[in-house]
């Protein structure tokens, strides 16, 4: 784990003001979640888990997600609401090769919490996260169907960069198609007004 991803996890527990006067928690995954994070997903509508990359429903899978937390490549943050696991973004970041500066997001609420600005904050703490910890691009993924969560995002300054038709598949083998959001992060420099 980098230094710098192990000064932002001191920062946790965050508590944030959502909308309607809602308060949650926000800290890194721990291996003890595997039970609520496993709830939040099969609390997710059927249709919407088909476009998850993984079978979020099997225990196994969280169970190894969980006991194999590598903050530095995998970077899970959740929110916690009455001390219930009710939303995650994940910060992917790959250490070596020709994507090292570019990280990846990817959010997911629990339906009975949307509308409250949970989604926008969890992606808002990953964003500084990854341009603290030296990032200079996010991308997010979506297939076609997922125009709130395109909106979402191009809210908070992401555009469009890929849009390939029915280029992807379900976990029914379904075709969609497969859009790429990208946004390029201000370091904390260029925020300051220091280095150039």
């Amino acid at each position: 784990m980098s230094f710098s991803i192990e000064l932002e996890l001191q920062k946790f527990p965050k508590h944030v003001k959502l909308k309607e006067n809602k308060r949650a928690v926000l800290r890194p995954l721990a291996k003890t979640d595997e039970k609520d994070l496993h709830k939040l997903f099969l609390g997710i509508p059927e249709p919407e888990r088909m476009f998850i990359k993984h079978r979020v429903t099997d225990i196994k899978i969280i169970r190894d997600w969980c006991k194999k937390i590598d903050y530095g490549r995998n970077l899970p943050i959740v929110a916690l609401i009455g001390g219930k696991i009710v939303g995650v973004a994940t910060l992917h970041q790959q250490l070596g090769g020709w994507k090292r500066h570019i990280g990846r997001v990817s959010v997911l609420v629990h339906p009975q919490f949307r509308g409250r600005g949970l989604a926008t904050t969890l992606v808002e703490v990953t964003m500084d996260i990854a341009r603290r910890s030296g990032l200079e691009k996010v991308e997010a993924e979506f297939i076609g169907e997922q125009d709130g969560a395109m909106h979402m995002f191009a809210m908070l300054g992401f555009s469009k960069l890929v849009h390939l038709e029915e280029y992807v598949k379900d976990m029914q083998a379904i075709a969609h198609d497969y859009i790429l959001m990208g946004l390029n992060l201000k370091t904390d420099e260029e925020y300051t007004g220091v280095g150039g």
